[in-house]
């Protein structure tokens, strides 16, 4: 490893994407994160398809009344020490849908959000770099088991 470099570039960091109700606006630039223009992999975050294999949630979307036991039996899949991110306007405020009769609230009524990425959609810059700030947090969390 070359001299330098953060304790992050260690491990990879794996990710399980949760849509709580979003239009897919976010889910798009998620997507768009992973493909070759901004090619996170690279970096060693990847996009996995089970919670129980994730140290990263990425939950889009304001959390519907069918999707509540769901996003807490995802988040309580994972892992210890594990992070939340969430992604959009929908999912931190409600957004345009905030009166919805079918809605329950943003997901921080709902689970712990560590890092919130506000946009409608955010740009994929963003999503990476609520990303490194949620691979920071975990760091801290494990030098503190220590």
């Amino acid at each position: 490893m070359a001299k330098g470099l953060p304790k992050s570039f260690k491990k990879a960091l794996w990710v399980y994407h949760c849509n709580s109700g979003s239009c897919n606006g976010c889910d798009i630039e998620i997507i768009a994160a992973l493909c070759p223009r901004y090619d996170v992999e690279r970096f060693g975050i990847r996009l996995v398809g089970s919670p129980r294999h994730a140290d990263v949630l990425l939950v889009t979307g304001p959390v519907t009344r069918q999707m509540v036991d769901k996003v807490k039996r995802v988040y309580e899949q994972m892992p210890d020490p594990k992070a939340v991110i969430c992604v959009g306007n929908c999912g931190n405020t409600g957004d345009v849908f905030y009166e919805s009769y079918n809605l329950v609230g943003p997901i921080s009524n709902i689970i712990p959000v560590d890092v919130h990425v506000v946009g409608c959609p955010p740009r994929p810059e963003a999503i990476i770099n609520a990303v490194a700030k949620a691979w920071v947090k975990l760091e801290t969390l494990e030098a503190e088991k220590r």
